[in-house]
């Protein structure tokens, strides 16, 4: 599975660079912490269920609030099929720690 660090996403969100950001985390936690850039939130538990959500064409960012939920997430896109998903490695936390320590870590 690949993975990409915070500051890798950061730069490409600065750069403005094409590609889906899924926030697999639940909703109670949204109201928690959350990046400031457009997601497509579909909680882990209802994945199965809603991936026909999602564009396969495109390059899709999971992440959750450590990066364990996310990579569960990016090997079931995997098995349906996706080929270009990349999971937030440290996940909501680690951008909390490392870009914006303004966000509370959980």
């Amino acid at each position: 599975m690949k993975e990409i660090s915070v500051e890798d996403l950061k730069t490409k969100i600065d750069q403005k660079d094409s590609f889906t950001l899924l926030d697999v985390r639940d909703p109670f936690e949204l109201h928690i912490s959350n990046l400031d850039y457009e997601s497509i939130t579909i909680p882990m538990d209802e994945l199965s269920s809603r991936v026909d959500e999602l564009d396969e064409s495109q390059e899709i960012i999971v992440m959750c609030r450590s990066g364990s939920r996310s990579g569960t997430a990016c090997e079931f896109l995997e098995k349906k099929g996706f080929s270009n998903v990349i999971n937030l490695k440290g996940g909501i936390n680690d951008w909390a720690k490392k870009i914006d320590p303004k966000l509370p870590v959980y």
